[in-house]
C-alpha cells in the first residue's frame, strides 16, 4: 500500500458535497441561501433533517445530532470510523484514483447508463441564467453558447445548463450539481467561416464563457478542456495553431497543465493567466470586475 498524498485529501475535501450525493443517488429537498435540505441519505425519514451547507462544504443530521465534511459523509456510508475506507468510498464514489490502493479504484460503470432520457433544447431566461447571471455571465453570452439539458437519473427528473463538448457529450452544471453526460471530451469553438491561427484554452466552461463575456479572444477559437486529465485529447485540435493562448487556473494544477502544454508546443504557448493576478480564475476575476462597474455606477448616480 502507498502513502496517501497530502493532495489526495485536499482533492478530496474540495468536492461538493451536493455533487457527491448526487452521484449516491440523493437531490436536495429544498434550498435556503446557502443550505440544501435533504431527506437524510443513510436512514428512513419522512421530513428533511439533513443540511448541507454549499459553500463551507460541511452537513449536519439534526434528527441524529452529528455532521462534519466528506469524509465523516463517507463513513456513514461505509459504517467505518476508518480513515482510509471513508477515502476509498469518496474515491469510488468520485471516480477519482485511490493513491493508497495498490492499482487506482474506480467506481464500476453502471449497467445501464446513469443519465436517461438526454434532452437539449435552448437555453431560455430562467433560474439557470439567474444562476449564471450571478456568476457574471450574461443571458446573450449564455444562451449563445450554451443550452438547456433536460436528463433523468433513476427514473427522476432534472435540468441543468449544458455545454457540448466534440464527441457529442455535455458538462452539465447547475446551482446544485456538477457533472458530465458521457463520454467526456473537449469542446471546441470556432467563429463561423473563419480560420484563425490562434486559440485560447480554458480550464472549463465557465472561464471560456467569462472570456466571452470580457471579449477576450472573440476573433480566434477557443478550446475548453473540460477537465485538465483532456491535455491528451486536446493536442490534435491543437497542433495547427501559431499560437496558444492559455487561461488557466492560478493555482499547481493550472501551472501543472501549462507546463504540460509548453513541452509539446513550445513558444508557441503564451501563458495568459497575468490578466487576472490576484484571482483563481478567469471567472472570478469577472465577477470583482462586474462588482466594481456595479460600486463605480453606484458612486456616479449618488454624485
Amino acid at each position: 500500500m502507498h502513502r496517501m498524498e497530502r493532495t489526495d485529501i485536499d482533492t478530496m475535501r474540495q468536492i461538493s458535497l451536493a455533487d457527491f450525493l448526487a452521484r449516491l443517488g440523493h437531490e436536495p429537498v429544498r434550498r435556503s441561501g446557502n443550505e440544501l435540505w435533504y431527506r437524510a441519505p443513510y436512514r428512513s425519514e419522512r421530513t428533511p433533517s439533513f443540511r448541507v451547507n454549499v459553500a463551507k462544504r460541511l452537513w449536519y443530521d439534526f434528527g441524529l445530532g452529528k455532521g462534519g465534511d466528506i469524509f465523516t459523509l463517507a463513513g456513514e456510508f461505509a459504517r467505518s470510523g476508518d480513515f482510509m475506507a471513508q477515502a476509498r468510498f469518496i474515491a469510488e464514489t468520485a471516480r477519482m484514483p485511490f493513491a493508497a490502493a495498490e492499482k487506482p479504484l474506480f467506481l464500476p460503470e453502471p449497467s445501464e447508463p446513469a443519465f436517461e432520457g438526454v434532452e437539449a433544447v435552448p437555453l431560455l431566461r430562467s433560474p439557470l441564467t439567474e444562476y449564471l447571471a450571478e456568476r457574471g455571465i450574461p443571458y446573450a453570452v449564455a444562451s449563445r453558447h450554451c443550452c438547456r439539458l433536460n436528463y433523468g437519473v433513476r427514473g427522476k427528473r432534472y435540468f441543468a445548463i449544458g455545454f457540448p463538448n466534440v464527441a457529442g457529450g455535455y458538462e452539465i452544471r447547475s446551482r446544485y450539481f456538477k457533472g458530465c453526460v458521457p463520454p467526456k471530451d473537449v469542446s471546441l469553438i470556432k467563429p463561423e467561416d473563419t480560420a484563425s491561427d490562434v486559440c485560447s484554452v480554458f480550464e472549463g466552461f465557465m472561464d471560456f464563457l467569462s472570456a466571452a463575456t470580457l471579449g477576450i479572444g472573440g476573433n480566434g477559437d477557443s478550446l475548453v478542456l473540460n477537465s485538465v486529465a483532456n491535455v491528451g485529447k486536446a493536442v490534435k485540435h491543437l497542433d495547427g495553431y501559431g499560437r496558444i493562448d492559455c487561461f488557466l487556473d492560478r493555482d499547481e494544477v493550472g501551472r501543472r497543465t501549462l507546463e504540460t502544454l509548453k513541452g509539446h508546443y513550445g513558444g508557441r504557448v503564451c501563458d495568459r493567466s497575468a490578466l487576472y493576478d490576484d484571482c483563481k480564475d478567469l471567472n472570478e476575476y469577472l465577477q470583482l470586475t462586474v462588482k466594481k462597474e456595479m460600486n463605480n455606477n453606484l458612486k456616479i448616480k449618488g454624485q
